[in-house]
């Protein structure tokens, strides 16, 4: 039996999860849906899923099961705790997790599938919302490889660069690493566009010569230019979000004994930008944060859009 033949249990529709469950039943899997919010939830059952009371009944009516959760809190309680999908599940069930947490929780995972009769994989995101709606995400894959291969059509539906990286828990930990550079890019952007503001320089001029050397950077030469620096801040991907990662990223470091002081000092500006209420806004914002609290004028194309 296929994945198309099958019911797919989806479980957390937020700004990533809603865009892959909606293009997974576009794409002709069956799905069975359930979010503590039930405004996603009524636009997955009018793009044709079925809606859930809650992840016991998903449990009980399905063989795969994708999660997409805010922390690992959420993914031991609905995972694997007393009302779980582990709790009422069939033997054999296989938990696709698609959130970002830390290593530990993942592990957990891994090993109370194991000890349970169920199966899990560990496939973290890569990109932004905005990929997720369109079908463009990126996964990083950790589990068995015959389990990688069960339930890769599902994660064809939703992305289009899937990458196996090997064991249980080893999609989490590429995640995290990935994530790094990615949030350290946007604090070292914000700094180097502020002190640009603050010298009167020219913003597409300094670009220029940045992007023609070693200093440049995905974030600031692909993402960059169609957020903050356009004026848009509305989040693919928020300050609270990055902030979290980071704080991840530097808990699993001490676990694994690795000095990481540049996360832990970016994971401070991260708190500040939070505690100013710039949370919500996109981590391209950063930049807005530096340039406020500096009163100088925002990074922008052709004007200030302060």
């Amino acid at each position: 039996m296929t994945l198309t033949d099958q019911t797919i249990g989806f479980i957390g529709l937020g700004a990533m999860g809603k865009g892959m469950a909606a293009n997974c039943v576009r794409k002709g899997f069956t799905l069975v849906v359930n979010d503590l919010n039930p405004g996603p939830v009524e636009e997955l059952v009018a793009l044709g899923a079925r809606s859930a009371a809650s992840p016991a009944e998903i449990a009980r009516d399905c063989s795969v099961i994708v999660t997409v959760l805010p922390t690992g809190r959420e993914v031991r309680e609905v995972v694997m705790g007393a009302d779980g999908l582990f709790a009422h599940a069939a033997p054999g069930t296989l938990v696709l997790d698609l959130s970002t947490i830390d290593p530990e929780t993942t592990d957990d995972l891994h090993e109370t599938a194991r000890a349970k009769g169920f199966r899990a994989v560990d496939a973290p995101i890569g990109r932004l919302a905005w990929h997720a709606d369109r079908g463009e995400s990126l996964f990083m894959v950790g589990g068995e490889r015959a389990d990688y291969e069960e339930i890769k059509p599902l994660l064809d539906a939703m992305g289009t660069t899937i990458h196996y990286c090997g064991k249980g828990g080893t999609g989490t930990r590429t995640k995290l690493v990935n994530n790094y550079l990615a949030i350290i890019s946007c604090q070292l952007n914000a700094e180097a566009l502020s002190l640009s503001n603050r010298f009167g320089l020219d913003l597409e001029t300094t670009l220029e010569v940045i992007h023609g050397t070693t200093a440049t950077n995905g974030q600031l030469k692909v993402n960059w230019p169609n957020k903050v620096l356009a004026g848009d801040t509305d989040p693919g991907f928020t300050i609270d979000l990055a902030h979290k990662d980071l704080s991840l990223i530097v808990g699993a470091a001490n676990t694994a004994r690795v000095p990481v002081p540049v996360a832990a000092a970016a994971r401070e500006a991260f708190s500040t930008a939070r505690a100013r209420g710039y949370g919500g806004q996109d981590f391209s914002a950063m930049v807005d944060v530096l340039c406020d609290l500096g009163q100088i004028e925002r990074a922008r194309f052709g004007k200030d859009s302060s």
